[in-house]
């Protein structure tokens, strides 16, 4: 591999870049594409490598795209998987292990103490403070999902703010239509419409999701959906049958 290219690719992993490197096979000529856009190297890109590049990342899995001068291997570098979970309740405490065997980095975040204790949650990382400080501290990115669970405005809502301004692939809110209907009259006046209208909620896909193991279960669902795409069914929630 060309210096300049692992220097490149390096760089963009610890920026937490979406990249794909491409491999023409035979000869080694190379190019990397950092969030589908072609950054170094001389293999030629067009609209079919891309879409197999995009592909790619969708699926986490390295591919072959046959062409007419050969095959080009595509191996796909995404960043972590994140989960923010804000408030550290029961369904929080299905969620925080459910999703950390999906593969997320998991971290529960409550400013009530008594709550976001490492009895409550084994093995999970517990931020113990404003769920908004944190969110502030440390951008989501595109590979990030959060859910926010407490049912309290004053908690839930600064949260929300953050999230909703963030590039969370997935934001979402328990709480009934009602709640939901409230939530939406107080956040208009801080964030507008299309920011709005990413929020999820009621969160999960309706399966009557009715203990906190099952509303959990309905959560990560719709967190998939949002994070793989649909694969030919419908289905509801937020960013449906978008990948990010």
């Amino acid at each position: 591999m060309d210096r300049l290219v692992l220097d490149a690719l390096n760089a963009a992993r610890a920026e937490k870049r979406r990249v794909v490197l491409a491999t023409a096979l035979p000869g080694g000529t190379q190019a990397l594409l950092v969030d589908g856009v072609r950054t170094l190297g001389a293999l030629e890109v067009d609209a079919a490598l891309l879409a197999a590049a995009d592909e790619a990342l969708v699926s986490d899995k390295a591919r072959a795209l046959a062409t007419a001068e050969g095959e080009i291997f595509l191996r796909p570098f995404n960043p972590p998987l994140r989960l923010i979970i804000v408030g550290a309740v029961h369904i929080a405490q299905s969620m925080a292990p459910m999703a950390a065997l999906c593969g997320y980095a998991v971290t529960v975040t409550d400013p009530r103490r008594a709550w976001a204790t490492e009895a409550r949650f084994p093995s999970i990382n517990l931020v113990r403070g404003w769920p908004e400080d944190l969110l502030k501290q440390d951008p989501p990115d595109r590979r990030t999902a959060i859910v926010v669970l407490t049912h309290d405005p004053k908690i839930d809502d600064p949260a929300l703010v953050e999230a909703l301004r963030s590039e969370a692939f997935y934001v979402a809110a328990l709480g009934s239509l009602k709640t939901h209907a409230a939530r939406v009259e107080r956040l208009s006046s801080v964030l507008g419409g299309d920011r709005l209208a990413r929020l999820a909620a009621p969160a999960g896909l309706d399966i009557g999701a009715i203990s906190p193991a099952e509303i959990a279960v309905s959560v990560l669902a719709q967190m998939t959906l949002a994070l793989r795409g649909s694969k030919g069914g419908t289905g509801s929630g937020a960013n449906n049958g978008t990948v990010l």
